[in-house]
């Protein structure tokens, strides 16, 4: 069976790559940034008291990302909270490879365009080492779930993780695959310069 090709991967290994060899003048082609892994993280405070609650984002989380999510668990116990060391808090997944490929597409080309009142990503979510989370307020912009089904809204992180540590030229990478940030005119996916 002929494994299918991420079209985002297409894009980077064709395009994106020589626009910022070129952009920040790389001699060495192991300089130029990439995406490593996305994060997909929800925390999930009243898991404590509605177990039902955690397996519904755990298995929201599967269909979103097409992966079995982890089970984060408290690591000291707060007394203000009512949580004990060990107590479930939240859910995540780490995605990578061809997975990570898939599911940014998605959420570039269905997912975010599908968020109420948008006007873009903001630029100053990058956190000095050339990595950049955004918040997502409802689960309900990925076309996997289905709203009849939710137990509640809820929102998450997502953190894209980059190979370089400078912001500038993790913002590049980020524009070149297409996110849509504020003030930016956004890349089509497939077309030339």
């Amino acid at each position: 069976m002929d494994k299918i090709r991420p079209r985002l991967q297409t894009h980077y290994e064709g395009y994106v790559r020589t626009k910022l060899q070129t952009e920040f003048g790389f001699q060495n082609p192991h300089q130029i940034p990439k995406l490593q892994k996305i994060v997909l993280n929800v925390g999930v405070g009243e898991a404590a008291k509605d177990q039902k609650l955690l397996e519904s984002v755990v298995e929201e989380l599967g269909l979103i990302t097409g992966q079995k999510a982890n089970t984060n668990r408290a690591r000291k116990s707060i007394s203000n909270f009512q949580l004990r060391e060990g107590m479930p808090v939240g859910a995540s997944v780490t995605l990578r490879r061809a997975r990570m490929w898939f599911f940014l597409d998605r959420l570039i080309s269905t997912a975010i365009p599908r968020i109420r009142d948008f006007r873009g990503l903001g630029t100053r979510s990058f956190d000095g080492r050339g990595n950049y989370t955004m918040g997502i307020r409802e689960q309900i912009i990925f076309p996997e779930i289905n709203f009849d089904d939710v137990k509640k809204i809820h929102g998450m992180d997502l953190t894209f993780v980059t190979s370089t540590q400078k912001d500038d030229e993790a913002f590049a990478l980020l524009r070149e695959l297409g996110f849509p940030f504020r003030g930016e005119v956004p890349v089509q996916i497939g077309a030339s310069a």
